[in-house]
């Protein structure tokens, strides 16, 4: 199995649904690169302060995840100069066309008069992240899907222009739970720029957890029935439930078919809970010492202005740029 590469952006708490649509898939293994996407951060408005915050509340999740271990890295992409620029290099191969296509920006521009340039050339920075680390594999969301698509389209392209510098990278989206619903409308993604009874975050109370569960929309009858169409609030429940207790959908259905809305929402709160309890607690701890996360960070930026730098030189040399 090759490299694999995981970006998480800081625009808000981390959720349940990042965490079942994502962090849950990546491992610790020889080359795997994880960073907190601050960069991607400021593509929309922002505050400072919170940035910040949101910023340590990431990183302490990576590594409660123990993403930093066996020879994986994990970064603030940010203090690695290699991806702004290699995402300006990637910029100049790309066509508006493509950029133009991509469903994110017109989700996030649509109705704004305040929208950045940098919300519509993200993509590239995006691109640039994953091309600078050689790597074979991206887990992603079915959101971000054709993003991965669009960083294999100008990584084939600077390939044919100006010689083979780039490994073309696979998406990999999980088969269950890659696209977590709000418990209040279970027709949208649960979100983390949106914090509301509907978005569950990792590092919440039990008790606030258990709350939100009990109180998740469903739909008309008793049945618990696996149906995306006509039953998206119970079978939203029931994709959480099979991607964290890691059980086929048709057995759950089978076990809990007749018991009830409220004893079913009441057991997957328990394996919801149960399932994050080990991350929750050392992420909570490791957030009451900064200078601990620093430390653990610090080896992955060095790590991975080494491997970024050394591509980004070999990429500029291909394009024709004069190097001492």
């Amino acid at each position: 199995m090759g490299k694999s590469l995981s970006f998480i952006t800081p625009s808000g708490r981390v959720t349940l649904g990042n965490y079942i649509g994502a962090l849950s898939q990546w491992t610790a293994a020889p080359g795997n690169v994880y960073a907190v996407a601050d960069l991607h951060g400021i593509t929309t408005p922002w505050n400072p302060e919170t940035l910040r915050t949101y910023i340590i509340e990431i990183a302490s999740v990576l590594i409660a995840l123990g993403l930093d271990q066996n020879q994986s890295i994990v970064y603030i992409q940010s203090q690695v100069a290699a991806h702004a620029e290699m995402a300006w290099l990637l910029e100049c191969v790309g066509h508006m066309g493509e950029f133009q296509r991509m469903t994110q920006f017109k989700a996030k521009g649509r109705g704004r008069g305040d929208i950045s340039v940098g919300l519509f050339t993200y993509p590239a920075l995006m691109a640039g992240d994953i091309l600078l680390h050689d790597v074979d594999t991206v887990p992603v969301g079915e959101d971000q899907k054709q993003h991965v698509e669009l960083t294999r389209d100008l990584a084939i392209r600077v390939n044919h222009l100006f010689g083979p510098v780039f490994t073309v990278p696979e998406p990999k989206v999980p088969t269950v739970g890659a696209r977590v619903r709000s418990l209040k409308n279970p027709n949208e993604k649960m979100s983390k720029s949106v914090i509301d009874d509907g978005t569950v975050l990792l590092l919440e109370s039990p008790d606030s957890i258990h709350r939100k569960f009990m109180a998740a929309v469903t739909d008309s009858g008793r049945e618990v029935h696996y149906d995306p169409v006509e039953k998206p609030g119970i079978s939203n429940l029931l994709e959480i439930y099979a991607a964290l207790a890691k059980e086929p959908l048709d057995d759950i259905v089978a076990r809990y078919r007749t018991a009830g809305y409220g004893t079913f929402k009441r057991k997957v709160a328990e394996v919801v809970i149960e399932s994050t309890k080990s991350v929750r607690e050392s992420a909570l701890a490791l957030q009451t010492n900064s200078e601990e996360i620093l430390n653990r960070l610090q080896q992955g930026r060095q790590e991975a202005w080494s491997t970024t730098n050394a591509k980004l030189q070999q990429v500029k040399r291909a394009m024709g740029f004069w190097l001492p």
